[in-house]
């Protein structure tokens, strides 16, 4: 006998929902056979194309920051008189950030990779500004020729670089390690022609237009880099302010299990109210690269206060609760959000951000007579720096610069979303 079409897809669906009765209901990395809503089969001529999937890749540098409410703003007086960041509650979604600041070694593989591959005005406009060491009354001469490509530096922080220019470095990084990633790997320094991903122009291929769950039709899944095969990461990008802050507090080190209250709080992103570790045996050191007070940098030698005339090596002083490093003094860090003196009262209380003209339009500052710095292409910064006094040290403090302005003040770390998943 033979039954109409309808009739044998409830026939599938019912044998599909039968199944997941004994193995339970479908999940990302178990989506089953047949789709759970038609019966329909997968991976045939005319259902739809599923990847296997098993988990989000790793991305390499980054650690898991795990989200949830707090409490975001200032802890100390607010010397500055600004009033830009009043205590207010929120929640942070789950996501990921560096262990520890861009360096040197890190700009200097960007550059390799895109002389290769993109066009050389682009590659001229990466270059970090040297020149942001120099100073009319100060011999910081060395630091212009020596502090981004001598091998001694490596691992010290990039400074220079504007937030334009981070982000961009964030663009070049998702591409490279979604490309090893897929297992098409780059072009690992080599001189071919016709890629990149700035100023040159990638030949188009008929097998890249693929099926709404999968990579590209006929081709090797395993091969081709797609957010429907999961063989990606979420790009990498700036934290935004309330990540940044967020994950600085790191009060996941004080909270008790169970306990649904959030009973402490910190001045900077360890325990106590001073900049010394007050445990072990490294009790009295500083926990920090910042300025101790007028004059001094680094304390007296053979007692260095904190060892640092100017930045120091990214993984120097204790990590915070959540494994990161210098979330506090080093060098400033850019986040993703565009400054304005009431984004605490003006943005959502699920995952804040401040973008470009919304709820506080850049013409309602007088910046063109100078009665305001403020304009939609300033962005925040935060955290402090080795030039910085300790008050800049606490997460809740913040600043602004444009956003095509540098200095040796100021350098960054990335962030990715926690894709398929509220852990």
């Amino acid at each position: 006998m033979n039954f109409p079409n309808y009739l044998r897809l409830a026939v599938v669906g019912l044998v599909t929902l039968a199944s997941c009765g004994k193995g339970g209901p479908p999940t990302a990395s178990k989506p089953g056979k047949y789709s759970s809503t038609t019966g329909i089969e997968y991976n045939t001529e005319k259902g739809m194309a599923v990847a296997n999937f098993k988990s989000v890749p790793e991305g390499p540098g980054l650690i898991f920051i795990e989200g949830g409410r707090t409490v975001l703003g200032s802890q100390s007086e607010d010397v500055t008189m600004t009033h830009d960041n009043i205590e207010r509650t929120v929640t942070i979604a789950s996501f990921y950030m560096d262990e520890a600041e861009v360096a040197n070694i890190h700009w200097l593989e960007y550059l390799h990779f895109i002389r290769t591959d993109s066009a050389e005005e682009f590659y001229r406009s990466a270059l970090p500004d040297t020149t942001v060491w120099a100073r009319d009354l100060s011999f910081n001469d060395p630091y212009v020729t020596y502090y981004l490509r001598y091998p001694g530096f490596r691992y010290f922080p990039v400074v220079g670089v504007s937030w334009l220019q981070a982000d961009d470095y964030c663009t070049w990084r998702t591409a490279q390690v979604n490309q090893r990633l897929a297992g098409e790997g780059s072009d690992g320094g080599s001189k071919k022609k016709g890629g990149g991903l700035f100023g040159r122009k990638k030949k188009a291929d008929a097998a890249d237009a693929g099926a709404e769950g999968t990579a590209s039709n006929g081709g090797d899944a395993k091969n081709n880099i797609s957010i429907e095969n999961g063989n990606v990461l979420p790009n990498y990008r700036l934290p935004t302010e309330a990540e940044w802050e967020y994950a600085a507090q790191a009060l996941v080190g004080t909270q008790e299990v169970g306990n649904e209250n959030q009973e402490e709080k910190r001045i900077y992103p360890w325990d106590g109210k001073t900049t010394r570790n007050a445990y072990g045996r490294k009790q009295g050191q500083f926990l920090a690269n910042f300025k101790r007070g007028r004059g001094d940098y680094a304390g007296i030698a053979g007692s260095l206060n904190d060892g640092a005339m100017i930045t120091e090596y990214i993984y120097s002083y204790p990590p915070n609760d959540y494994g990161l490093y210098n979330m506090a003094g080093n060098v400033n860090e850019w986040v993703q959000d565009v400054y304005r003196p009431l984004s605490y009262q003006d943005v959502e209380d699920l995952n804040p951000f401040r973008r470009n003209g919304v709820a506080d339009p850049a013409d309602k500052y007088d910046k063109k007579n100078y009665q305001s710095l403020i304009d939609d292409h300033v962005r925040v910064y935060k955290g402090g720096s080795w030039r910085d006094v300790a008050y800049w040290l606490s997460p809740g403090t913040r600043r602004f610069m444009a956003e095509d302005s540098a200095t040796a003040t100021i350098g960054f770390r990335c962030a990715m979303i926690n894709a398929g998943s509220n852990k």
